[in-house]
């Protein structure tokens, strides 16, 4: 039996692995948040491991994600960010368990015109996006057993996410305004756990860095315009361009990621991000009822 400990399990991704969990019988979960597992507290972390260990793998779910309110939170989100999964590191280098970690698609500055891979160098524009390259700076440093998976623009029926902000939106306005010059890719957080396991299921020990998102690209506006259009909402989405939409942090003006790394390492076949979208909306219609 393959014993798992997943941090930050009531996030989008957490929730996923929770949502296939039963899919997988040889596998034994141990789910945690915040309130039972403070990954900030590094003796918590390594008091934890020690009282429930063997853990032949850390899935490390937990995050700080509110992209805006970073830039006033500078503190919180590195503690969260970038120190959180120093402690894991330092904890799975003790007692010899292999790390998961997802990072973003913000450690990139946004200037390429190409899908970036796992090779082109960083240069992240937001606190966010630094919090979460210090993480996998860190990890690298001490842990040489360890996965980072690079995800972009995530949703699911769980959480908060850009596709239900659309939807709840929607039910008292009649006109939005997206973004339309940020291209990128929007991953279904059910397929990322999905490929998170095929890791683990295959025992894979190619450790290092590794990019997963849906295929295709879009913009926030069409991601948005996906989503009204599979539901069959009536409903004016109007395109602006980034300098009309003031945000606290700045945003990558491009940040498709590159999967041929991945796809070689695992012979995995990624869904469309649009198909993945039916299925997503499918199954928070499911949750609603």
């Amino acid at each position: 039996m393959i014993k798992v400990l997943v941090t930050g399990a009531n996030g989008q991704l957490g929730h996923c692995i929770k949502d296939i969990q039963k899919k997988y019988s040889h596998i034994s979960f141990v789910f945690t948040d915040y309130k039972n597992l403070d990954i900030c507290d590094e003796k918590a972390v390594s008091h934890f491991f020690q009282e429930n260990e063997p853990f032949h793998y850390c899935i490390n779910c937990a995050a700080y994600t509110a992209v805006d309110k970073a830039e006033e939170e500078k503190e919180k989100a590195y503690n969260i960010n970038a120190f959180g999964p120093k402690h894991l590191a330092l904890a799975c280098k003790m007692y010899d368990t292999i790390l998961i970690h997802v990072s973003t698609d913000f450690v990139f500055d946004g200037l390429s015109s190409k899908p970036y891979t796992e090779k082109d160098g960083t240069n992240p524009i937001s606190v966010y996006g630094k919090t979460k390259l210090q993480g996998e700076l860190l990890i690298t440093g001490i842990l040489k057993e360890h996965f980072i998976i690079r995800t972009s623009w995530l949703y699911s029926e769980h959480g908060n996410n850009f596709m239900k902000t659309m939807l709840r939106m929607a039910e008292t306005r009649n006109e939005i305004s997206v973004v339309g010059d940020q291209m990128g890719t929007p991953t279904y957080a059910k397929d990322l756990a999905k490929t998170t396991l095929k890791i683990i299921d295959s025992g894979i020990n190619d450790y290092g860095i590794y990019h997963f998102s849906n295929c295709g690209e879009t913009s926030w506006h069409g991601f948005a315009k996906a989503i009204f259009q599979e539901t069959n909402i009536q409903i004016k989405v109007k395109e602006v361009k980034t300098e009309e939409y003031f945000t606290l942090a700045k945003r990558p003006a491009f940040s498709v990621l590159s999967k041929k790394k991945t796809i070689g390492l695992l012979g995995i076949k990624i869904p469309h991000w649009r198909n993945s979208l039916k299925i997503a909306l499918r199954n928070y219609k499911t949750i609603i009822k």
